[in-house]
């Protein structure tokens, strides 16, 4: 059930694969490459691992054909498959440069989130929000508009300053709101379709501390009182169980008071199996009972390390954003239409706060939105699940996270997103023999 919170230091396999290689890794074998859940699968020409631009554009300007950008794995949607090559942004990491009088940082696009809190920290930043998880690379959150949860607090894209890309055909681009603005709107979240991010430049604060409280409590009474928690707590979100009647409560605020030692990683894997092999017909009674048996929980911690949370159970995620006033309303459907579908579903939903930005693909460009999550653990097919769910979010004017399933094509996306089609002319002319499109990514903008 998710019920602490910590950085999560664990590298990936395909980091320590490439990690300590001198010079550019080329991997020429057809090893394939599967996504963080397990369900997506490619068998790319090779894998490509740059340890600096310069090998990057001297690979993009020797080499032909498909390629795609991966970098932590941890998309749902199929953006990195490809049959072509596989540009690896592991070794594209570190801190460039930090400016203490403007609080920007200038960052290598393949750092983990995970990684940038304590070294930017040493350099007297830190981040304004971070998402749910902390393994995504730092190009690959705001190419999807990744976000975390806060009233007034963007996605990390509204966040970025600058940008350097790097095309298909290894022209390099600084990018920022006054040079370039409409490529830069468009690069802030792009899905790796206009080119390679090497280095982001990021609009960060002081280094803060927060206050974490997590408790448990009936799923209504929650939602009436929400504006009023969200605006005490400077980051908030409710975890809803799905059959049930409560949510965990997530809150932290900003505080002075002195670093209390990380609370003990608890393994959520055996409750959740626990509820997953309860019949559906039992199973709120089951959650309502072990909910009420949950203490609150309460720490201080650096806020990189405090906003972050364990997952230990894999899964498969959808996640849509709507408009601020339909969340409460979108929810509860969510939450009546399973119970009375007597739908499969363990893991608790996730409800979080965003605000706008000006991006031109962003899920929450033009204004505050509510996120909903729903998640299924990825030994079962999610699909029954989110077939059920999904139309809802469209009623409420849902937009889909770009990293999470959905099932919206061009026509539906262009409905979405005003800039959709300004977006699509930026790719054509930066990207224009079409090499940054697999399937999946001309079904979204060609077809």
């Amino acid at each position: 059930m998710m019920l602490t919170r910590r950085r999560f230091l664990a590298s990936t396999l395909l980091a320590a694969a490439w990690g300590g290689m001198p010079g550019m890794a080329r991997a020429s074998m057809q090893t394939p490459w599967r996504n963080w859940s397990g369900w997506l699968l490619a068998n790319p020409k090779d894998r490509i691992a740059p340890e600096s631009e310069d090998e990057l554009i001297t690979f993009l300007k020797q080499s032909s054909g498909k390629l795609r950008p991966v970098g932590a794995g941890h998309s749902f949607t199929p953006l990195v498959p490809t049959e072509g090559h596989l540009l690896v942004l592991d070794r594209l990491s570190g801190i460039v440069s930090a400016d203490a009088g403007t609080l920007r940082a200038r960052i290598r696009a393949g750092m983990r989130l995970g990684d940038i809190g304590e070294p930017l920290e040493a350099k007297g930043q830190a981040m304004y929000n971070l998402p749910d998880i902390d393994r995504q690379t730092l190009a690959g959150a705001i190419s999807t508009s990744t976000h975390g949860t806060g009233l007034g607090l963007r996605s990390l894209s509204g966040y970025v300053t600058g940008l350097r890309l790097v095309t298909s055909g290894g022209d390099v681009m600084e990018l920022s709101a006054s040079s370039q603005p409409d490529i830069f709107n468009a690069a802030r979240v792009s899905v790796g379709a206009l080119g390679i991010i090497t280095e982001v430049e990021m609009q960060n604060r002081a280094p803060f501390r927060l206050l974490s409280r997590t408790w448990i409590q009936n799923t209504e009474e929650v939602l009436e009182s929400f504006d009023k928690l969200a605006a005490e707590w400077q980051h908030f979100e409710l975890m809803p169980f799905l059959h049930a009647d409560y949510s965990l409560v997530i809150a932290h605020k900003e505080t002075s008071e002195p670093v209390r030692p990380e609370l003990p990683v608890e393994d959520d894997s055996e409750v959740l199996s626990l509820i997953d092999s309860t019949p559906v017909m039992l199973r709120g009674a089951l959650i309502n009972s072990l909910a009420t048996q949950i203490e609150p929980t309460e720490s201080v911690l650096p806020s990189w390390n405090a906003l972050t949370n364990v997952r230990l159970v894999r899964f498969n995620e959808m996640e849509y954003s709507v408009p601020a006033a339909e969340g409460p309303e979108c929810l509860r459907r969510i939450l009546d239409t399973v119970a009375r579908a007597g739908a499969e579903a363990t893991i608790p939903l996730e409800y979080r706060t965003i605000d706008g930005d000006d991006t031109w693909l962003g899920m929450c460009s033009g204004g505050p939105r509510v996120s909903i999550s729903v998640h299924r653990m990825a030994i079962h097919d999610y699909r029954p699940l989110f077939d059920l769910v999904e139309p809802i979010f469209w009623e409420h004017g849902g937009r889909p996270h770009w990293g999470k399933i959905h099932t919206l094509g061009r026509n539906e996306l262009r409905g979405l997103y005003p800039h959709f089609d300004d977006f699509n002319e930026v790719r054509t002319l930066l990207d224009p023999g079409e090499r940054l499109l697999n399937p999946y990514l001309a079904r979204l903008f060609k077809d």
